[in-house]
């Protein structure tokens, strides 16, 4: 095994991978704008904290967007920047002189999962929403998501099985050496838009193909891991190959530029290379590698500098016979 070649000492079973819940692969499937508070509150830079005061507890909120006159976000105003100025005896301060300037966003297309990283990494209590045209249209916070979390639970999630096959009887009816089927896709740099579509489309395959559930989350978090990382890093995209077999699923994620540079230092959680603009946009946390090599029983990322990047993912189906 090389050094890059990361391999569990064991298949993960149903047992070994039952910290992958139903609630963090809702995370992935559920868009921001699903979640999000619309209509949002907002205060103008000009408004003294006396007005914002009386505001936050009439309308029961504890933060709002600071906007401009032209309606971009320019700042945040949360209950801990009132405190500050109560404790200075300010409140006749402007909102500029108190609100936090620089405002972390997400985008109404996000999935959940995206936010979430947000929240555990700077500690914010909300996230200003914007729109496709960066408007803003909502705002989210950790109680939005918990609501939106268990509204889904609650709901039936598994109308597709109407639409199953038995992925163990089809194969078995179709006489070949060797039989599997390959999904194919292509993946566009920095087009956010269609982030997660290529692993909502394989796991609902595998789903349809009769794939345990712990197998269809696994697959489905390791492949939008590798496709956030063509959307993010590359510069022309890549391709997504997935081959399923009666024993495995092979992920090949693959591109043409601009390579790593150090893998070792890749593999690190929270290292990242992303842009501050990625960044911005809520992405690029640098903890892709390490939830994809968390759901995969096997794992090569091989990459050369201005050549591109190759990774490598199996996950079985069904425990290796020992020798």
């Amino acid at each position: 095994m090389t050094e890059n070649e990361s391999q569990h000492s064991r298949i993960m079973t149903d047992q070994m991978a039952e910290y992958i819940t139903r609630v963090e692969e809702l995370a992935y499937e559920i868009k921001v704008r699903e979640a999000m508070g619309r209509n949002p509150k907002t205060v103008r830079p000009e408004l003294t904290m006396r007005q914002c005061l009386d505001l936050f507890r009439e309308a029961r909120i504890s933060g709002a967007p600071v906007v401009s006159a032209t309606g971009g976000v320019i700042g945040i105003l949360s209950i801990e920047d009132l405190i500050l100025c109560m404790r200075d005896n300010r409140l006749d301060a402007h909102v500029n002189e108190y609100m936090t300037t620089d405002v972390l966003m997400v985008r109404d297309s996000d999935p959940l999962v995206d936010a979430l990283k947000i929240f555990v990494n700077a500690k914010v209590g909300r996230l200003p929403v914007l729109d496709g045209e960066r408007n803003l249209i909502g705002i989210l916070t950790k109680g939005d998501i918990t609501r939106s979390l268990l509204k889904a639970l609650q709901q039936d999630y598994h109308t597709e099985e109407v639409r199953r096959y038995r992925a163990s009887h089809l194969f078995e009816d179709i006489v070949s050496d060797r039989t599997s089927l390959i999904l194919r896709y292509n993946i566009k740099a920095h087009d956010f838009s269609h982030a997660g579509e290529a692993s909502s489309n394989i796991k609902r395959a595998l789903v349809r193909l009769g794939a345990n559930t712990q197998i269809a989350r696994r697959t489905g978090i390791a492949v939008y891991e590798a496709e956030m990382n063509l959307i993010i890093h590359t510069t022309e995209g890549g391709v997504i190959r997935v081959e399923i077999e009666p024993h495995q699923i092979s992920i090949d994620a693959y591109d043409y530029g601009p390579g790593i540079k150090d893998i070792e230092l890749a593999m690190r959680p929270g290292y990242s290379t992303a842009s501050e603009e990625i960044r911005e946009l809520g992405f690029g946390a640098g903890m892709g590698l390490v939830n994809i090599s968390r759901c995969v029983d096997q794992m090569l990322l091989e990459s050369t500098v201005g050549k591109g990047t190759r990774l490598r993912m199996k996950i079985y189906l069904q425990e290796k016979k020992s020798r």
